[in-house]
């Protein structure tokens, strides 16, 4: 075999490749068969992982601003939502090419996860026809590309995901005649499989999920026969258990907890649209580690605001954002690249 790089032992080449910028990873694959196998391994990523290399980085579900249509002069049809990514380390911004079968927008409502440092696009209504979809895509870093998953095994709009020891976890939200529902699937990126989790106490449509410690939690939703009723339990679940444990007056806000919802530093759940009035309208809160990415307006059609909040002195502090990524965010995941 080969140097990985010649004249350099190989333990401390790979240390030079791990400390490598994850936009340089398409153009460092390239380089020779080596390198791409270790790029692409598992291994690499959690080198980075484990050395603190990782970016936590904030991808948004955003919508793409028309930069030829004037302020006086709103954009005709719904808006169209690519994928953006705000770098908390260096404060860049970038947006992922489109999904190859959707070039003009993403699937209207879609959720995003990620595993592994890769970026996972889940269902959602076709922008054209507004039927659910049971599509998922998977956006490869190292490649800069997007590969079809396997589909979810049932239609479903609206419902609580996030990843949990690697495995995508998605659970409750509504299928295609609206009816609320209460089963739950845990998708594992690498083998492409999905496997049918116990399912919660009761529906739960329009719910967020959120990762507390080793639990996934089902927050809030409400059922079938109460739609926009939403409850103040959530539920949790530990991969492997055997049934999800009720939590009661958990979620002590009466509106929908889908993107604002947020977790203190002892375990709270609280709405980001309760905490600071700039974000009262559309707020959506992605957790980077000890800071947390922050959207919203102050008033409904307002102007959208972007912040970092410090989880440790509670400090707001307010993004110059480019004009190109100033559209509203509908939701985000953190994926550690």
């Amino acid at each position: 075999m080969t140097e990985l790089i010649p004249g350099l032992p190989e333990e401390i080449a790979l240390e030079c490749l791990i400390r490598l910028h994850y936009s340089t990873h398409r153009v460092a694959s390239q380089v020779c068969k080596h390198w791409r196998s270790i790029i692409q391994s598992r291994d690499f990523y959690y080198q980075r992982k484990q050395n603190g290399l990782a970016h936590k980085a904030a991808c948004l579900i955003q919508a793409i601003l028309d930069q030829t249509v004037s302020n006086q002069r709103k954009p005709a049809g719904p808006p169209k939502y690519g994928v953006s990514i705000f770098d908390s380390v260096n404060g860049s911004w970038d947006r992922v090419d489109p999904v190859p079968e959707y070039p003009d927008g993403l699937p209207l409502f879609c959720q995003v996860t990620s595993s592994e440092g890769k970026l996972v696009v889940l269902g959602g209504w076709d922008p054209v026809k507004y039927e659910p979809l049971s599509q998922v895509f998977v956006y490869e870093f190292t490649t800069r590309q997007w590969r079809r998953g396997k589909d979810m095994p049932e239609n479903r709009s609206f419902f609580a995901v996030g990843e949990l020891n690697g495995g995508i976890i998605i659970a409750g939200g509504h299928d295609e005649n609206k009816n609320a529902l209460k089963t739950a699937w845990v998708y594992e990126v690498t083998q492409d499989v999905w496997t049918e989790l116990p399912q919660m106490s009761q529906e739960r449509d329009e719910c967020e999920g959120v990762v507390i410690g080793s639990e996934f939690w089902v927050v809030s939703g409400y059922r079938t026969d109460n739609q926009g009723g939403f409850e103040g339990s959530a539920e949790s679940i530990e991969l492997g258990a055997s049934k999800w444990k009720r939590v009661e007056d958990s979620w002590k806000v009466t509106q929908c907890p889908r993107s604002s919802l947020g977790v203190d530093k002892d375990e709270q759940l609280f709405s980001w649209a309760e905490s600071e009035s700039a974000v009262k309208v559309g707020a959506c809160g992605v957790q980077l580690g000890e800071r947390t990415f922050v959207s919203g307006s102050a008033y409904e059609g307002g102007a959208k605001g972007f912040f970092v909040v410090d989880g440790q002195s509670g400090k707001w502090e307010q993004l110059d954002v480019p004009g190109e990524f100033c559209g509203f965010v509908q939701s985000g995941c953190c994926v550690e690249i």
